[in-house]
């Protein structure tokens, strides 16, 4: 199980943190990816983190978004700068790389961003 917390409305160029945290498995040697869904979209890929170690981003996120992973938590956090209207959306963890996050079948419930002015 996965639960996600930090969502809140900012305004641009503000900044947010967004915790995931996983229950009944460990993360600590998981690949762990974060998704962004607009109401009528498809979601999209925002940015996975690897084991060992390692993590990609989606191009209108790279240099804003930073992934990282507290194995003592077993969470993993996404932190976001400089955010944008159009990264407004509901976010939410799930298991799997960038190219096999939409087979997975464990993901949280999501939490809520919206920056506006």
């Amino acid at each position: 199980q996965l639960l996600a917390s930090g969502g809140a409305s900012v305004q641009p160029g503000g900044s947010l943190s967004f915790p995931c945290a996983a229950s009944g498995f460990s993360i600590a040697k998981s690949i762990m990816t974060s998704v962004c869904q607009v109401p009528g979209k498809e979601p999209e890929w925002v940015s996975s983190i690897y084991w060992p170690g390692g993590t990609s981003y989606a191009d209108s996120v790279t240099g804003r978004f930073t992934a990282s992973r507290n194995n003592g938590a077993n969470t993993i956090d996404l932190q976001m700068r400089d955010l944008k209207t159009e990264d407004t959306g509901l976010y939410y963890c799930t298991t799997g790389g960038r190219s096999t996050w939409q087979e997975s079948q464990t993901r949280g419930q999501g939490t809520q961003v919206t920056v506006s002015s």
